[in-house]
């Protein structure tokens, strides 16, 4: 109950504050490509219920689907895009998803069915037991993803057999060890890094 209270009043003191960024975002993605401001991709969130998750859209709209992960600088991404992923501001609308309830604050991050189902069960049915997040540990570790499965041979595979179970690891912990204090703390952190670029 305090986590939920704690989420709807951090997310719509956000999105008051952060109104004008907004704005200036999305002129900013309608003038740089034709296409709407907003991406929405189904995402597994609590108790294994799908949900749309909303991003600022920075890759052209209309593009081949491609693959569900970002491997470098993928050739679907916007100028404006590119900024707008380096810096997380494109994570910002799902300060839309908390106030609806389908994501918190702090949580494990929602993946995409596809990758969902490669999930062992035991660590499917603890992550998946707690609202996904905007941050929590993997995002902070591995904030350069995308920079990582490029230097893969085989980004999908790295992906799947690597960085995925690695991620799924610290979900856990975080399952485990959630509190409201924690959750400050890895909000602090997640500013840090983000402050520091």
């Amino acid at each position: 109950m305090a986590k939920r209270l704690f989420d709807v009043l951090v997310a719509a003191a956000s999105l008051l504050l952060l109104s004008p960024l907004f704005v200036l975002v999305a002129l900013w993605i309608k003038l740089d490509s034709p296409g709407p401001v907003f991406f929405r991709q189904e995402r597994i969130g609590r108790h294994g219920a799908p949900f749309r998750i909303h991003k600022f859209r920075t890759m052209t709209h209309g593009a081949p689907a491609g693959a569900q992960i970002t491997v470098g600088d993928d050739a679907r991404i916007t100028r404006a895009g590119a900024w707008l992923r380096r810096t997380k501001v494109d994570e910002l609308p799902q300060l839309i998803d908390v106030l609806r309830g389908a994501m918190s604050i702090v949580g494990p991050r929602p993946e995409v069915p596809r990758y969902v189902a490669l999930y062992p069960p035991d660590l499917r049915d603890k992550v998946l037991s707690v609202r996904p997040g905007i941050t929590d540990f993997a995002s902070i570790q591995y904030r350069d993803e995308s920079a990582v499965l490029a230097r893969a041979a085989d980004p999908e595979r790295e992906y799947t057999e690597v960085v995925m179970p690695a991620k799924l690891r610290l979900a856990a912990q975080y399952v485990d060890e959630a509190t409201l204090a924690s959750d400050l703390r890895l909000i602090g952190r997640t500013l840090k890094v983000l402050w520091r670029g």
